[in-house]
């Protein structure tokens, strides 16, 4: 067995992001860019007396899948809890410029050639959000790499995979719900506020963030596969979410822009009516939702497996 080959049975979950950027394209096919040995660390965290990666907490580069160059950023939970400063920013806009060379030197082609090797960013999201330690750098970090995204809008999919320990928040939370496709596994979490901040600033009578359950039924993947925050629910290895990628890129873009959750008046008027719909039905947690829209045992939802899980499902129409 090959080490790709092994990468693809490895839980997503427990993966690096080195190997997460590895093993979502083909095999030998990942090269990374602005790696380890360019020593693009932070410049920052050492006048503060703190410990710098040099990658900065971020892998990037370009592989393939089939014929589709994919340009891919996978943050790394393990430093600084995948938190978002200058430097991990300035890389993750860096890889969203190459695409668009990259498409323009398709599109120069004729469209036959970019429909057929239509480029793509992938984005394996491990994050907290920002780097607080930076501050405004951060920040404007995540307001350039939002401003790549709109860039992309009506050229090639922005795709995010979301099945990591830290999970999504913050306002890296804001860049994945812009992308264009969302998958997760069930362990993959999505939120705009993490638990703990929520318990520190609300108490913990409002939102008790050691209760692992609550919050997996909170901001966890199945409870945002129901309510349409994210578009695949896959297992938990890096060859799922490898297979579900690899299908995404095989449709149309249309298709894939049509799975978008924000970026349109009727897609804003649908989260109006939802938010209208929670005070309506007042719920005191996510079981009282996923029964709302039709999921007669919605107490053994967390219990089931994906497969069974996405056999049963009810579904937000």
């Amino acid at each position: 067995m090959t080490d790709w080959q092994a990468l693809q049975q490895k839980s997503f979950y427990e993966a690096t992001a080195r190997e997460r950027a590895n093993g979502i394209v083909d095999a030998a096919s990942f090269t990374e860019l602005a790696g380890p040995r360019d020593r693009m660390s932070s410049p920052h965290l050492p006048a503060l007396g703190e410990a710098i990666e040099f990658d900065d907490g971020v892998v990037t580069g370009v592989g393939r899948v089939g014929k589709h160059p994919v340009f891919v950023i996978s943050q790394e939970g393990r430093f600084i809890g995948g938190a978002v400063g200058e430097v991990h920013g300035a890389k993750m806009v860096g890889i969203f410029q190459l695409a668009q060379q990259a498409y323009a030197q398709l599109a120069a082609k004729g469209a036959d050639s970019l429909a057929e090797r239509l480029p793509a960013v992938v984005i394996s999201f491990e994050t907290g959000g920002v780097r607080l330690h930076e501050a405004n750098a951060g920040l404007l970090a995540h307001a350039e790499v939002m401003d790549q995204i709109q860039n992309a809008r009506g050229k090639f999919p922005v795709i995010a995979l979301i099945g990591s320990k830290i999970g999504c928040f913050g306002g890296m939370g804001f860049v994945a719900a812009a992308t264009d496709l969302i998958i997760m596994s069930e362990l993959g979490r999505l939120g705009l506020t993490g638990p703990e901040v929520i318990e520190q600033e609300m108490g913990r009578e409002e939102f008790n963030a050691s209760d692992k359950a609550l919050v997996y039924r909170t901001t966890g993947g199945k409870h945002k596969y129901i309510m349409r925050d994210c578009n695949q629910l896959v297992e938990d290895s890096i060859g799922a979410f490898r297979t579900a990628l690899a299908s995404a890129l095989q449709q149309p873009y249309a298709e894939i822009a049509r799975c978008r959750r924000i970026g349109s008046e009727a897609l804003v008027d649908e989260q109006l009516a939802l938010a209208e719909l929670s005070c309506e039905i007042q719920p005191q947690d996510a079981r009282d939702v996923w029964a709302y829209f039709g999921n007669a045992d919605a107490a053994a939802i967390p219990e089931q497996t994906t497969a069974d899980f996405l056999r049963t499902v009810r579904r937000r129409p």
